[in-house]
This record gives C-alpha cells, sequence and structure tokens, in this order.
C-alpha cells in the first residue's frame, strides 16, 4: 500500500511549513510507504532565474546578493532541521557558487546552463525535506526520470522512465518507507540534468504514481482543490467534492488552480486517482479526480481566461484554398505564440483565433506578414482586452438545451459575445466577450447553473 505525495513551494516555505509537510506525511502515511516529491521553497525559481540572467550578462554585483539570499534562507532552514541537512546544503550551494561563476566567465546562457542553475531549487528542498523525514533524498534523475535533450520543456522516456522508477523505488520503499524525490528536475540519458517545464512537479508526482501505483496520489498545495468558479470572480463559489481527468483536464486549460493538463496524463492513463488538498487546511478531503466520478450536474465549472486578444483573418481568397489553416498555425507557432481558442466560419471566409494579450504583438506581426502580404487574407482584424469564459462538465455531453441556456443567459443580461467554440468531446462551451463583461458573464452562469447550491 502506497501513496505519493506532492508538496508545492508555498507549502515548503520555510522549516516549518517543512516540518508541517513532514507530520502529514506521517499523520495520513501510517503503516503505508510514501513518495514524498517536493518543489523548491517558495520564490527560489523565479531567484535562480534571475541568478542565471545576472550571471550570464557579467553583472556580478546582482549575482553576489542572490547567492547570498539564498545561502541564507537554506542554511537557516537547515540548522532548524538538522546538522546533516546543514552539512548538505553547505555543499550543494558551494556547487552552485561555482556554477555561476562559471556562467560569468562565459558570459553566456544556454537553455541547458539554464536548467543547471534551476534544478538547484529542488535540489536544495529535497536535501531538507529527507532531514525533516529522516528518510533517503534523491534528485528525479536518480529515481529514474530519464528525458529527451529538449532542455527547459523536456519529455521523459516513458517505458525506461517507469522501468527505472520501480527499480530504484520499490526497495528503497521496502527498507524506509519513505522517500523523498525532487519535482520537476530529471536528466537525460547522457546523465545531464534537464527539467520537465510547466507543471513539472506535479508531473514528477503523476511519473512516480504511474509506475508504482498507488492508493492515490495528493497533490499538497494552497488551495483546498478545484472550485465551481474563481473565488475571487463568485465569492459563493463552492468546492467540487469529486470530478473526472477528462474535467480536470479541461479546466487547466482553462486556467483553474488545477494540475497542468501533462501532468494528469500518467494518472489519468494507468486510472490512479489524484487528490488536490491544502497544508493550510489539512482537515479539508479536497478534490478527488477519477476515471469516472458520478454527478447528477450538468456544468461542474464556470472559469475564465483574462487579458486575452482576440484575431481574425478573413478574406473570400481563403473560400476553399487547403493548407491556409496550417499556414495560420505554422506562422504563430514559428513566432511562439499558444492559440487559446479557435472558431471558424463553415463558410471558411474568416478564422478567428483567440491568444494571450501579452502575445498580440507578435501574432498580429506574423499574420500580417505571411498570409495578408502574400495575399492569402484580404484582412487582419483585433481586438484587445477580451476574456475567454469556459462552462465545463461532462453531464454537458449528450444533454440537449445546454448552449441554449448559456446563450439565453448571457444574452439577458445584456452581454455580447464575440466568438464561440465547442469542442466535439461536448466537455466545455468557450466564448469570448469584452473585459468589461467578463467577471459578469462568470457570475450570470454560476448562478444559471446554480453552481452556487
Amino acid at each position: 500500500m502506497t501513496l505519493v505525495m506532492k508538496f508545492g513551494g508555498t507549502s515548503m516555505g520555510d522549516a516549518d511549513r517543512i516540518r508541517c509537510c513532514a507530520d502529514l506525511v506521517h499523520k495520513h502515511g501510517g503503516g503505508r510507504s510514501v513518495v514524498a516529491v517536493v518543489s523548491a521553497m517558495s520564490g527560489t525559481t523565479d531567484v535562480l532565474l534571475e541568478l542565471a540572467s545576472a550571471a550570464a550578462a557579467g553583472n556580478r554585483a546582482v549575482s553576489h546578493k542572490l547567492l547570498g539570499d539564498l545561502r541564507a534562507r537554506h542554511e537557516e532552514a537547515a540548522r532548524t532541521l538538522g546538522a546533516n541537512a546543514t552539512v548538505a546544503i553547505t555543499a550543494l550551494l558551494d556547487k552552485l557558487d561555482a556554477l555561476i561563476a562559471g556562467l560569468t566567465a562565459v558570459g553566456e546562457l544556454t537553455a541547458r546552463s539554464r536548467d543547471a542553475v534551476v534544478s538547484f531549487g529542488e535540489r536544495l528542498a529535497v536535501i531538507l525535506m529527507g532531514a525533516a523525514l529522516g528518510c533517503p533524498a534523491l534528485t528525479g534523475h536518480e529515481a529514474g526520470i530519464v528525458t529527451n535533450d529538449e532542455f527547459g520543456e523536456a519529455e521523459p522516456l516513458m517505458d525506461l522512465t517507469l522501468f527505472q522508477l520501480r527499480q530504484t523505488l520499490e526497495p528503497l520503499l521496502a527498507t524506509s518507507k519513505r522517500v523523498a524525490v525532487t519535482g520537476f528536475i530529471a536528466g537525460t540519458q547522457h546523465g545531464v540534468i534537464s527539467t520537465l517545464g510547466r507543471g513539472g512537479s506535479d508531473y514528477t508526482a503523476t511519473l512516480i504514481g504511474a509506475a508504482l501505483k498507488p492508493d492515490e496520489i495528493w497533490i499538497w498545495s494552497d488551495v483546498d482543490g478545484l472550485m465551481t468558479a474563481n473565488p475571487k470572480v463568485v465569492p459563493a463559489a463552492r468546492l467540487l467534492e469529486s470530478i473526472t481527468f477528462a474535467e480536470a483536464i479541461e479546466m487547466g486549460w482553462f486556467g483553474a488552480k488545477s494540475m497542468h493538463p501533462r501532468a494528469l496524463e500518467p494518472a489519468a492513463t494507468h486510472r490512479i486517482p489524484v487528490r488536490m488538498r491544502s497544508t493550510f487546511n489539512p482537515e479539508c478531503p479536497g478534490t478527488l479526480i477519477t476515471d469516472a466520478a458520478t454527478s447528477n450536474r450538468v456544468v461542474r465549472s464556470v472559469l475564465s481566461v483574462q487579458n486575452a486578444a482576440l484575431v481574425t483573418i478573413s478574406g473570400a481568397t481563403m473560400v476553399g484554398r487547403p493548407g491556409t489553416a496550417a499556414r495560420i498555425f505554422d506562422a504563430l507557432a514559428r513566432r511562439g505564440v499558444n492559440i487559446l481558442m479557435i472558431s471558424q466560419s463553415v463558410s471558411e471566409a474568416g478564422i478567428s483565433l483567440v491568444v494571450s494579450g501579452s502575445q498580440l504583438d507578435r501574432a498580429r506581426a506574423a499574420l500580417d506578414a505571411q498570409l495578408v502580404r502574400t495575399g492569402v487574407a484580404r484582412e487582419l482584424s483585433v481586438e484587445p482586452s477580451m476574456t475567454v469564459v469556459a462552462v465545463v462538465g461532462s453531464g454537458m455531453r449528450g444533454t440537449p438545451g445546454v448552449a441554449a441556456r448559456v446563450f439565453g443567459a448571457i444574452a439577458k443580461n445584456g452581454i455580447n459575445v464575440s466568438a464561440i467554440a465547442q469542442g466535439s468531446s461536448e466537455l466545455s462551451i468557450s466564448f469570448v466577450v469584452h473585459a468589461e463583461s467578463g467577471h459578469r458573464a462568470v457570475q450570470t452562469l454560476h448562478s444559471e447553473f446554480g453552481l452556487d447550491q
């Protein structure tokens, strides 16, 4: 019987918080084996990124200050947690000093060297958690996670990773019952440090879960679980006791405080329940994500993505021309622009895309150069300051009239809809409104579907 518990950065904020996490492992682990996956102490990753940039720029004054702050914070936590931790923390920080000195001398920062610097956050944190639990402490690579060479956003070599995780962790758990492992970081087949990108610590936890087949995977953070809406937008929002993997993935895409969709995949594939809980309110059971959660509600959550922009490419020259959509997507991909939503008319005379407001200028420049100036499209129009609203729920599938209720309620409240999209899975309906109507749209639909009851 095994549990995998992942602890986020806010839960690992200082020695007292780390001890709290260790207590939760002992309390809920009981006689079961537990793998504790840890993130870097809160704020550490941002400091390390700043440190890497300062070193590459040759800014010794900034590097010296940042290194001093990191050393003071981690050595203080280590002194609180035990002498062995102090020795290990000091030795690891000395290695970071040497790495930064090398980057400063070279004056260059690659994706590979950035991963090396950033990895120190989790490597320091796992030493502290190992001291608090009195158990072995491993990096993700030492535990068995092997990736490709895409530094910054590495992908695990899945079969090899799962095999090696079992080979490494099962014997350790058989003897010690507790093992601490770094989240977020792994290594290539040549032993070079790599990172798993956004949601990487959650991803580590679900990879370990896929290998060990635990009873559940617990994601401990600073929120109780998934909500029916953002409580800052809808004060009456409620905690969702259980949802399906498919619903959680949809919610993750639309910005809910959920796990990154990629991180959920190993658990969903191997049908391992995931529970989201808060270390700041540990008595709350949180939200259980399973393969087949049941609910009599058609809609489970209403979400929104703010600071978005609507870009529309139109023109009669697009009608019937194969490859137009491919050219649009390729142009945006080349400029690193992520598409949040797509809406296209049947006539093919127009395609509307939603992108983040921060990427609007890049998107506009790419589409103007690749489509308008080449005659593939006639016009490019842009609406900044938009909000994407999404209604999510597996009960929508096959239920007549859901879209009518959604847009009827929106119309009654005088809210104009600029674009609409619904996937064939029928798990969500998303639409775009002007930013000033975003909160009102979410509040309207939350009430319409009785999610506050």
